[in-house]
């Protein structure tokens, strides 16, 4: 599949931004919370669950137990990053709501139709979504309708995901929903709307067939 990797410098970024120690979600405050958005809490239980989603999903896709902790090594990182993708999206949603971004399920299925050809059908686009994104089969349809969201609101700013401006308007709206990360694992940055530790991009930007899909 072609599709832009998003640059060096986030990566970067993301790697040397320092920033405060938050209040600990922890706490008595936020009892059993691994994060708290706008007011909302992402419990232990629901990013542990999610978790058990990706590797259900990656011990379905191999053949033997050798290759799923092969798996298993290659994603030590997976529940930092899994928390890291799913404040995120709440961080892109509000953005994307700020700025009256809207997607159909039209988009949705029209860039899903554009990535199966260009993945060589469902499957491999499923098998490739998990490998390279940690993102399950049952989940893929909701990240895509985040990537077009990602996509307008880059549009609506005149750039696109990869530039400061994408960026700034997320960080804006993390700081808007006061993101507060349980200490366990990592400090959340609002500036560059990341965990201070995070190396995983969040956006996968897809051009070529699947952004040519009609819109509603």
């Amino acid at each position: 599949m072609h599709r832009r990797r998003r640059t060096a410098l986030l990566l970067t970024a993301a790697l040397t931004a320092a920033a405060p120690l938050l209040t600990a979600c922890g706490n008595d405050a936020h009892p059993g919370a691994a994060a708290v958005v706008g007011g909302q809490r992402i419990t232990v239980s629901q990013l542990e669950n999610r978790v058990g989603e990706i590797r259900a999903a990656q011990q379905a896709a191999v053949p033997d137990e050798a290759q799923y902790e092969q798996a298993i090594a290659r994603t030590g990182s997976l529940t930092r990053d899994t928390l890291h993708s799913m404040v995120l999206d709440r961080v892109l949603e509000r953005a994307a709501s700020d700025a009256g971004v809207r997607v159909t399920p039209k988009e949705i299925q029209g860039m899903r139709s554009g990535l199966e050809e260009q993945a060589g059908g469902a499957e491999a686009l499923e098998s490739a979504w998990l490998q390279q994104y940690g993102i399950p089969p049952e989940r893929l349809d909701g990240n895509l309708r985040l990537q077009l969201q990602a996509q307008k609101l880059a549009q609506g700013l005149g750039t696109d995901t990869s530039r400061p401006e994408f960026w700034q308007a997320l960080s804006e709206a993390s700081k808007k929903l006061d993101v507060d990360l349980n200490p366990r694992y990592g400090t959340w940055d609002d500036e560059k709307s990341s965990r201070v530790d995070a190396v995983t991009p969040w956006v996968r930007e897809v051009t070529g067939a699947a952004a040519a899909q009609p819109v509603a």
